[in-house]
């Protein structure tokens, strides 16, 4: 698996600049389109014809597999969805701009197809409860692109888990906080999905978005938790046997008369001819070679200019 990630990572850096440019820049100006046509023809004329819907793609209408990331924030505030185009446009373009052009299409696009296998499969999938027989409504359909947004926004506290934002426009609040916020309201939805019946697999649904995070970033997910908290759970964690590790035995090697018995010579790179100072009994001191002394003769920084040469 590593070497597949590997050779998938080289393939991405050597070919980055395949796929569409700028993705994000058309993914929020499609949705800014959707929202004002919506709101200003007072229908959901266009939002019907892009948004995700699993009977219609079953009739053919396949176009919808990859259009509802089009229909994001139609329900919002304009307030809001200016702040969230702006700010997913940013995310993608710094994204972009460290992996290229063709990693990041398929980060974004990935989790399209991930999503859609999701809610093609278990879309129509049914389960009763008593006598009320519940399936996955148009609700789950439509925040299919809202998860999309968020992992989005979860790779890029990876990337730069130590940029600040701003929370209610005067607290600034890293990169990493928001992330971990939002993997502990993931596993929220996941049990509040779950209520009143274990609806499964309807509750998994905001797992698949991370699904594809994982996928692309890998052991690099740790990043989101800072390097101290790290750390301080590797020592912690750390394996009992690690500390009472032992060298291994050796045997004794028998007395003779004939062993020299001489302290072993000192190991060492460099050795002043004339006062015999090495670097490793005087670290703090330089060395340097003679180039006017017959052969190879070392000096320390007392004695390279200050010695007889030898001839």
């Amino acid at each position: 698996m590593k070497k597949l990630r590997n050779r998938f990572e080289r393939f991405c850096f050597q070919h980055r600049n395949w796929g569409i440019p700028n993705l994000m820049l058309f993914i929020t100006l499609g949705q800014a389109l959707v929202y004002l046509f919506t709101r200003f023809s007072g229908d959901y004329a266009l939002y019907n014809i892009l948004c995700f819907n699993r009977d219609a793609v079953l009739q053919g209408q396949i176009w919808r597999l990859i259009s509802y990331p089009l229909t994001t924030n139609v329900d919002n505030y304009l307030i809001f969805v200016v702040i969230s185009l702006i700010c997913y446009y940013s995310l993608g373009r710094a994204m972009e701009s460290i992996w290229g052009t063709l990693r990041f299409n398929l980060f974004y696009l990935g989790g399209i197809v991930l999503m859609d296998i999701f809610a093609m499969a278990c879309g129509g999938m049914t389960f009763r409860y008593g006598d009320v027989t519940y399936t996955m409504s148009a609700s789950y359909y439509a925040a299919m692109g809202t998860y999309l947004n968020l992992s989005l926004f979860l790779g890029y506290a990876t990337l730069y888990p130590n940029t600040h934002f701003l929370l209610f426009f005067i607290i600034p609040v890293k990169a990493w906080i928001f992330a971990l916020f939002y993997l502990g309201v993931t596993v929220y939805e996941v049990i509040a999905y779950s209520v009143p019946v274990f609806c499964f697999p309807h509750n998994l649904f905001p797992l698949v978005a991370l699904g594809n995070y994982f996928l692309f970033f890998g052991k690099d997910v740790c990043n989101v938790i800072p390097l101290s908290w790290r750390m301080w759970l590797s020592r912690r964690f750390r394996r009992k046997g690690s500390k009472t590790q032992t060298a291994p035995k050796t045997e004794p090697i028998p007395f003779t008369r004939t062993q020299n018995h001489t302290p072993p010579r000192e190991a060492y790179n460099h050795r002043c001819t004339v006062c015999g100072r090495t670097d490793v009994s005087n670290p703090e001191l330089e060395f340097r070679y003679c180039s006017r002394c017959n052969g190879y003769h070392c000096y320390c920084e007392d004695h390279i200019s200050n010695h007889t040469h030898i001839e």
